[in-house]
């Protein structure tokens, strides 16, 4: 029986319903980012493949409507306030993040450690809530904030979910992109240590993206049992004091089972032991 590609036809579908337009201005707007705050005219129509024209009526078009505004000298564009906005508003409307800032906040007080919840994109995490503490620690990680997935032990978290295939389908690649000596190398490395994250109900892990900076993290889960965000507490320290070990996890977990709650996950009875992983 020949097999039909009810996904390709999907596709076609779709695109008859496409606006080339839209998806060049949203296209051109990607194209700015931590690395590239500022760029001009010519080099969006070398990144996008267009012709320099139709560029300038893009950044003449988001330009009124304040998505890319002009660096001095009027020659290179950045993005601009609304873009700002648009982001805010977003975190915004997320209801995890309405609900679980409390908690976070709450969690914070009770460990006396900064805290963090973060969703999944892709292959990126986003800060889309903290909750910081009056120290002398100052974190470069801020609401809006991208960090790889695999890289990351909140990232890990929320892989959780992902068979063996569809890792293989999100990181396509032989080799993964390394960040620091503990990131796997390899997607089936990835899974094996993603699976044994979920087996344990919990990530601890020091200097895993960063050196010198211990994780503890969570799954928050919903309804429907699915990974939808992660919390973690971010401990400026290489090691964490063996008696205060037990109590921070356990907070981050109430903490994250308390928010999987409110949204209606009913969670199974677990009794998985602390284990330090960077003495494993």
């Amino acid at each position: 029986m020949n097999k039909i590609e009810l996904p390709e036809e999907e596709n076609q579908e779709q695109e008859k319903y496409l606006v080339p337009g839209l998806e060049r201005g949203l296209r051109l707007l990607c194209e700015f980012s931590r690395q590239d705050k500022s760029l001009s005219a010519p080099e969006l129509a070398r990144r996008l493949s267009v012709p320099r024209s139709t560029v300038f009526r893009l950044l003449t078009t988001l330009e009124r409507m304040g998505f890319v505004e002009r660096n001095e000298g009027g020659r290179d564009y950045r993005l601009g306030m609304a873009v700002l906005r648009l982001g805010f508003e977003y975190l915004a409307s997320l209801e995890l993040t309405e609900i679980g800032r409390p908690l976070l906040d709450r969690l914070r007080d009770q460990i006396s450690y900064p805290c963090n919840l973060v969703v999944r994109d892709g292959r990126s995490i986003v800060y889309v809530a903290k909750s910081v503490t009056p120290t002398a620690f100052v974190s470069s990680v801020n609401v809006g904030t991208r960090l790889p997935a695999h890289a990351t032990v909140l990232g890990r978290v929320l892989l959780e979910d992902l068979s063996l295939a569809e890792l293989r389908e999100l990181y396509p690649e032989e080799h993964l992109e390394s960040f620091s000596s503990n990131t796997p190398k390899t997607v089936v490395e990835l899974f094996d240590m993603v699976q044994q994250d979920k087996a344990r109900g919990y990530v601890l892990q020091e200097g895993f993206f960063e050196t010198g900076i211990s994780t503890i993290a969570a799954p928050v889960r919903d309804h429907s049992g699915k990974v939808v965000a992660a919390m973690g507490a971010t401990i400026p320290l290489p090691h964490i004091d063996a008696s205060q070990l037990d109590g921070i996890v356990r907070s981050v977990r109430d903490t994250a089972g308390e928010l999987s709650g409110l949204l209606d996950h009913a969670p199974e009875k677990s009794g998985s032991k602390v284990v330090n992983m960077w003495r494993e």
